[in-house]
C-alpha cells in the first residue's frame, strides 16, 4: 500500500542491467584469424514497475540472463563491428520480449593490433597498443529507429612547437603570459551521431576520424601546421569530419590542454632553451565543442 509520501512522487526514468560484460570473439579463416575484444553495458526498461512499487519481480530479466544473451548473441550472430553488435544486442531484447520499452547498450573494443614484421601480417598472433580506444553506444525504444554513437577516447597526442594562444582577453587577476610557441598536448575523446545504422562503413568511419584527428593537429609532416587555440584545432577537425563521412550527422569533440612548462633553471646557472619542461597533471584547461550539419529548411 502507497504511503502518503509514496503518493507525492513521480517515476522519471528506470532501468536496470549488467555492466563490464566481457568477451574475445575469434573470427577462424583456416590458419588466420580475426579477434575482438569487448567490454558491455546493457541496460533495459520495462512496462511495468511493479518490481519498484510492490517488489514483484516477475517481469524482471535477471542481470544474469542478460550477460548470458550477450555471450550467446556473439556466438549466434558473431562479432563483426562493435557498433553492429550493440545493435543486434538492442534488437534482441525488444524483440524477444514485449515488455522491455527500451534498450541501451555502451560497448569499448580493446585496441589489439596484429603483429607484423617487414610487410608481413602474422597470421594470429597480436600486440595491446592502447593508443586510442574505440567505444559506441546504441539507444532504441520499442517501435522506434536506434540512436547509434562511435567515439575514440584516452588518445593522447602531443607536438613541441607550432601552437601559440595571443590576444587573449586581460583582467586584474590574469597572470598569463602570451606565447607564440609552445607544447601543445591534450588526451582527445571524441563523440559522433550516425545518421543511419544500415550500409554504414563503421571500421573505416572510425579509421577516418581518428586519422583526421591527427592530421588537423599535428599537420604536414615536414613542417606542422601552426595552431593559434586549441578552439580552432578542435573545430577545425570537426567540419573535416562532417566534410568526409556523410554518415555523420553531429560530432562532440573534447580536448583538454595539458600543460608542459619550461623549468626555469636560471637559479642553477643553466639556460634551459626550451629543452627540459615539467608536465603537469592538474589543473588543466578543458575545451569541448559539438558542431553538426544544418537542418536544411522545409518547403
Amino acid at each position: 500500500m502507497a504511503t502518503a509520501s509514496a503518493q507525492n512522487v513521480e517515476f522519471v526514468r528506470t532501468g536496470y542491467g549488467k555492466n563490464i560484460v566481457k568477451v574475445l570473439f575469434i573470427r577462424r579463416q583456416g590458419s588466420y584469424h580475426d579477434i575482438i575484444e569487448l567490454k558491455a553495458d546493457v541496460e533495459l526498461t520495462l512496462n511495468s514497475r511493479k518490481d519498484y512499487l510492490t517488489g514483484d519481480n516477475s517481469d524482471i530479466i535477471p542481470t544474469d540472463t542478460i550477460k548470458n544473451t550477450v555471450h550467446a548473441l556473439a556466438k549466434l550472430k558473431g562479432v563483426k563491428t562493435i557498433e553492429q553488435f550493440s545493435l543486434d544486442i538492442c534488437h534482441h531484447f525488444l524483440t524477444s520480449f514485449n515488455h522491455v520499452l527500451r534498450a541501451k547498450v555502451y560497448m569499448e573494443e580493446a585496441p589489439w593490433r596484429r603483429l607484423e614484421k617487414n610487410g608481413v601480417e602474422h597470421a594470429h598472433a597480436f600486440i595491446y597498443t592502447p593508443e586510442a580506444y574505440r567505444f559506441c553506444d546504441v539507444e532504441q525504444k520499442l517501435g522506434g529507429i536506434p540512436v547509434l554513437h562511435s567515439g575514440v577516447k584516452n588518445m593522447k597526442v602531443l607536438k613541441t612547437t607550432q601552437s601559440g594562444f595571443t590576444g587573449f582577453h586581460r583582467d586584474r587577476f590574469t597572470t598569463l603570459q602570451e606565447t607564440k610557441d609552445r607544447c601543445f598536448c591534450t588526451s582527445v575523446y571524441a563523440r559522433w551521431c550516425y545518421n543511419k545504422v544500415q550500409d554504414v562503413n563503421f571500421d573505416a568511419a572510425w579509421k577516418c576520424v581518428k586519422e583526421t584527428i591527427i592530421e588537423k593537429f599535428a599537420g604536414p609532416y615536414d613542417r606542422g601546421e601552426f595552431s593559434p587555440s586549441v578552439q580552432k584545432t578542435l573545430y577545425e577537425t570537426q567540419v573535416l569530419v562532417l566534410d568526409r563521412i556523410p554518415e555523420v550527422d553531429e560530432i562532440e569533440i573534447v580536448m583538454p590542454n595539458q600543460h608542459y612548462f619550461v623549468i626555469d633553471m636560471t637559479k642553477m646557472g643553466l639556460n634551459n632553451k626550451d629543452e627540459v619542461l615539467l608536465p603537469l597533471d592538474n589543473p588543466s584547461g578543458n575545451i569541448t565543442g559539438t558542431v553538426r550539419r544544418k537542418q536544411r529548411a522545409r518547403l
